[in-house]
């Protein structure tokens, strides 16, 4: 399981969301630049059910590594629901510009989403290389 690149990916991007449950994703500056305010990704509940969704399909992606075009398709369906979180951070952030100082977990779910992605490709990957390596076998075996 770990001698594969792909589990490093996707452990790495299910450490950057669960991470986000600590966090902070932005602050209100004060007028001395102290925080005034701050503000989780947890307070806000549609902000707490994306980042649940998203690190249970992580971990499952994670655990089920013996059923490869599960856990592909599992990794490509946090990554979509990741572009979600990170679609509706942007808004967030364009709309609360000038008064909300973002925190850098803001930019988190875009590096989980890059690893999402890496992880499917080598998945799907490693699935055509069994594929291949089976036909082979077959092929033998009728000679």
């Amino acid at each position: 399981m770990w001698q594969r690149i792909q589990t490093l990916y996707l452990a790495i991007a299910t450490a950057l969301i669960i991470s986000m449950f600590f966090l902070p994703k932005a602050v209100v500056p004060g007028a001395d630049g102290t925080p005034v305010e701050t503000f989780r990704f947890v307070t806000y509940i549609p902000y707490l059910i994306l980042l649940i969704v998203i690190a249970l399909l992580d971990l499952l992606a994670l655990t089920t590594w013996k059923q490869r075009v599960f856990q592909m398709r599992t990794a490509i369906l946090a990554a979509l629901v990741t572009l979600a979180l990170q679609i509706w951070l942007v808004v967030d952030y364009i709309s609360n510009a000038g008064s909300m100082v973002f925190r850098v977990a803001a930019v988190f779910p875009v590096v989980a989403l890059i690893f999402n992605l890496m992880a499917a490709r080598r998945i799907h990957a490693d699935q055509l290389l069994v594929e291949s390596f089976s036909r082979l076998r077959s092929d033998k075996r009728r000679r």
